[in-house]
């Protein structure tokens, strides 16, 4: 019985792995075959795009960064970076509000930031375009990095509310005795305790930010000023029969997400189940 039971294990872990090993063939080599087909030539491309390139050529990728890739991905990393800060930043203080201070309609409050989560962004293009157009603000940097803390404030709150709501009083008690204000207690105290969902948001904000598409097309009509998926669909419209060069820059593109997905994966999954998980 025990040697039966050990062989059904052996059988069990064997189609783990094996199911584990598909996944990732099946993930990794639409990036790796991008990637391949960035050194070909369109001869090459066409011939046989599933085949090896014949030798390592960087003239696509230099001609995709020549091309506007580089402005574009300048681009994205200020809006990213910078709406990335504002809003975990105002998410997190919002968070605090609610969790450590008796404010009056307290709940209320949560919940009119919580049904931020229900409004999409279709609903409100044509209203938004017309407010951004009337405070000289469309088509500018500003305009992405307003929208898109604007519209992630909410999730990331309920997250970080989600993991402050389980952290002990007394701590703020102590603080007070120490002297500590409500500033410093936020600072130095409660925001360094959750660092693990702090870290969570901050890297699923950075991958909302750097593919969102939708409010980067209709509020960036200019190529000094698009993102990268914006500027990627520009890149295929001018040069769509050049495809080894719309293919190097989409792998130029895709290179910091998968780094950041690599290195950060671990810190997203503890996150998310240290705070949705109370």
């Amino acid at each position: 019985m025990v040697t039966r039971l050990g062989f059904l294990g052996v059988i069990a872990r064997l189609f783990m792995w094996a199911f584990l090993l598909g996944l990732a063939v099946v993930v990794l080599y639409p990036l790796l075959w991008m990637v391949l087909n960035g050194f070909k030539t369109n001869a090459e491309l066409f011939g046989n795009p599933f085949a090896l390139p014949t030798h390592l050529s960087f003239d696509n990728y230099r001609d995709a960064w020549n091309r506007g890739v580089s402005n574009y991905l300048v681009t994205s990393v200020l809006v990213t970076v910078t709406s990335t800060i504002a809003t975990v930043f105002i998410s997190a203080w919002a968070a605090y509000g609610l969790t450590r201070v008796n404010i009056p309609l307290n709940k209320v409050l949560t919940a009119v930031i919580l049904g931020g989560l229900m409004l999409t962004p279709t609903v409100a293009l044509v209203p938004l375009v017309r407010m951004f157009q009337a405070m000289g603000l469309y088509n500018s940097f500003w305009a992405l990095l307003i929208l898109y803390t604007a519209f992630r404030v909410p999730f990331t709150t309920f997250l970080i509310r989600a993991y402050m709501i389980d952290l002990p009083r007394e701590v703020d008690e102590a603080a007070q005795i120490d002297g500590a204000g409500r500033w410093s207690a936020f600072w130095r105290i409660i925001l360094p305790m959750c660092k693990p969902i702090i870290t969570s948001t901050v890297l699923l904000h950075v991958l909302f930010a750097w593919n969102e598409y939708l409010f980067a097309m209709v509020f960036t009509n200019g190529s000094d000023i698009q993102t990268l998926p914006v500027g990627l669909t520009s890149l295929m419209s001018k040069h769509g029969t050049d495809f080894p060069v719309v293919f190097a820059g989409m792998a130029i593109a895709a290179v910091p997400v998968v780094l950041l997905f690599l290195f950060g994966q671990r810190y997203i999954v503890k996150g998310l189940a240290d705070g949705i998980g109370k």
